[in-house]
């Protein structure tokens, strides 16, 4: 046989036998950010949802503050099945807020609705850009963390929602970093709740918010990047004090900020 046959007929071989491993990165706990590295061109499903593979064959999913049931990620027709650990969450008590913070008058229900609104579109866009591979890093610095995610909040006696991001203490004024590099799909100086407020895109459904800031340093449509000073700590919307309240998600699942910063 001629050898460019034998040569050719053993590359067909070989390739068939390769067998993609996928590589993921973080803790299959409830909240956690878990980032995926497959072969280019592969197919990845998380449950039954089919998600974006990046040109180098990145790709980024999030598990539930209180999924309880495994999770199935199938690359073409291989599934790997992880079960999820559970975690138990703090409860915080936060008194001394006035009363129609904790509790709006009827007036401000269709503001709350509106911005609600302009929040979860922001959180639903699913765009191309990769930079949710990036290292992020710590965007306020020497502050002090004082409210975690998970954490069941109950307002002046009241149990509410619980608390979905990561609270870092500093006086007001203190500059704001750009966790990441990221595109700027919301920017809003006074909204009802989060008060001073930022979004930013990194790419297949990963979003970081930033609340209650005093000065907002961007706009809608500007591309940012990791360590830009984006704004200054503030006490604006449902604040006691002077604080940056950090949140990340993927698309509408709320993700603990903590899985994706360097905290001790």
């Amino acid at each position: 046989m001629d050898s460019k046959i034998i040569k050719y007929t053993l590359l067909i071989f070989l390739f068939s036998l390769k067998v993609s491993a996928v590589e993921l990165k973080g803790k299959f706990t409830q909240g956690h950010y878990i980032l995926g590295k497959t072969d280019p061109g592969n197919k990845i499903f998380i449950d039954k949802k089919k998600i974006k593979v990046s040109n180098d064959g990145y790709f980024v999913f999030g598990i539930g503050k209180d999924r309880k049931f495994d999770i199935t990620i199938t690359e073409n027709n291989k599934k790997i099945v992880k079960k999820i650990q559970k975690r138990k969450y703090n409860i915080q008590r936060i008194d001394g807020l006035p009363k129609k913070k904790v509790t709006p008058p009827e007036e401000f229900y269709a503001r709350i609705k509106r911005e609600n609104l302009l929040i979860a579109k922001a959180r639903e866009i699913d765009s191309d850009l990769s930079f949710f591979k990036e290292s992020f890093i710590i965007p306020v610095d020497d502050a002090i963390i004082t409210g975690v995610y998970g954490s069941q909040r109950i307002l002046n006696g009241i149990p509410k929602w619980p608390h979905y991001g990561l609270d870092f203490a500093q006086k007001k004024g203190t500059p704001i970093k750009a966790m990441n590099d990221g595109i700027v799909t919301l920017a809003e100086k006074d909204l009802f709740y989060t008060g001073g407020t930022i979004i930013f895109d990194h790419g297949h459904g990963i979003s970081t918010l930033y609340m209650h800031m005093d000065d907002l340093f961007v706009n809608v449509g500007d591309q940012i990047k990791r360590g830009d000073i984006v704004g200054s700590v503030g006490a604006s919307g449902r604040a006691t004090g002077p604080h940056l309240d950090i949140r990340l998600n993927w698309f509408g699942t709320r993700l603990d900020p903590a899985t994706i910063l360097d905290i001790k």
